[in-house]
């Protein structure tokens, strides 16, 4: 079980790592099983999901060396057109939420992705995720609308928000 961190407790972000597959994949486990982070029902196999997301925006926050988020993109399209648009994940251990460890990893997430030229991060979120709508909120995303009824979670219909940030600097 990870602490809380203290409010001395130093946040570091590092680039993801195999080495760190073992708690991401907690991690998100964790989040898929409150039910109100994904239409996922298991973590996939760290194969997949090291293969499904981009490996120069991905990070991890580590609290006392051990992985306590971490937050990824992926492409949404390999059409050229898109090639400046990624969707996003970013996941908290449940004993460091609160704490700014997922205000940090999408910092850390923009900067990069503004770097590297994307001008668009997005993302689905259920709108019983009352947190992750604020968190995303403080970081600049915006709800575009409402996706209703678009999957069935656990043999129940569930609406998606999506949300976006354009960036300011990439034009």
């Amino acid at each position: 079980m990870t602490e809380l961190p203290s409010p001395r407790t130093e946040i570091v972000l590092a680039p993801m790592a195999e080495a760190h597959a073992p708690a991401v994949l907690t991690i998100y486990q964790q989040g898929i099983d409150e039910g109100d982070a994904t239409f996922e029902t298991a973590a996939p196999a760290w194969s997949e999901f090291d293969a499904s997301r981009l490996p120069d925006h991905r990070y991890v926050a580590l609290a006392r060396r051990q992985v306590v988020g971490w937050t990824a993109v992926s492409r949404v399209s390999a059409r050229p057109a898109y090639a400046g648009v990624v969707e996003h994940s970013v996941y908290v251990s449940p004993a460091v939420r609160g704490t700014g460890v997922g205000r940090a990893l999408l910092e850390a997430l923009i900067a990069s992705t503004e770097k590297a030229g994307i001008w668009t991060i997005q993302a689905g979120v259920f709108p019983e995720n009352a947190a992750s709508l604020a968190l995303h909120g403080s970081a600049g995303f915006r709800v575009l609308g409402r996706r209703e009824r678009v999957g069935r979670h656990h043999g129940v219909w569930r609406d998606v928000l999506l949300v976006e940030r354009r960036s300011p600097v990439v034009a």
